[in-house]
């Protein structure tokens, strides 16, 4: 099960984190976000220390971002994911998609969010099939992610579609093993933030190492 912990922004939190070996780790381009990233500190940082992310995936993640902006963050902080949590349409991700067929600069794969609560249409999110290598479904909020609240998962047996997903909201240490029970075939894995925090955009490592450890050993 892929673990993806959001909402880095301190390098020192960063490299400890990297050490319990997250399949991706999330970086906010969001001013709106507490968890907004320090650009030119970060993106320094990133290109001095790539030797400690292994395996590690980066994500970038925009809120109704223009793509000039999105293009630039891929290639400043060698972005392998872009998570898009707004209302970024497929011909949004098209448009991203033609720069990258026609330009060698760093491409990246497509996570698009969406927001669920008991009423969520999971056909909403068929117009994106074949165009985003992951969906991403977060609990319905004002704030585009990081709140804290869960959404019923109950509702997620509703998804038929053939894009994996990623379960985000509210997901907090003593979720693991519940998580790892769960019998959801597109189910790709799980994305942690705000309840892993001792401050915004500081993670405890004990318990992303701990949760870790329990849905990987399950």
């Amino acid at each position: 099960m892929i673990i993806k912990v959001c909402g880095l922004k301190e390098p020192e939190n960063i490299k400890k984190v990297l050490k319990t070996s997250p399949d991706l780790v999330g970086f906010i381009f969001y001013q709106k976000s507490p968890r907004m990233v320090n650009e030119k500190e970060l993106s320094e940082w990133v290109e001095g220390n790539t030797a400690l992310f292994g395996e590690t995936k980066r994500v970038g993640v925009f809120v109704d971002a223009k793509i000039d902006y999105v293009l630039n963050a891929i290639h400043d902080f060698q972005l392998d994911y872009i998570q898009l949590h707004g209302t970024e349409s497929p011909e949004y991700c098209r448009e991203i998609m033609d720069y990258w067929n026609f330009s060698s600069i760093r491409k990246a794969e497509i996570i698009k969010a969406f927001p669920v609560d008991e009423n969520f249409d999971f056909s909403l999110t068929d117009i994106y099939s074949g165009i985003c290598s992951y969906y991403l479904f977060d609990t319905k909020t004002p704030k585009h992610g990081g709140s804290g609240e869960k959404f019923d998962w109950k509702i997620l047996t509703e998804y038929l579609g053939d894009t994996p997903f990623l379960l985000s909201g509210g997901i907090a240490p003593e979720d693991a093993e519940t998580i790892a029970k769960l019998q959801l075939s597109k189910m790709a894995g799980v994305d942690i933030n705000s309840r892993f925090e001792s401050a915004p955009g500081i993670k405890n490592v004990e318990e992303v190492a701990g949760f870790i450890s329990k849905i990987k050993n399950n």
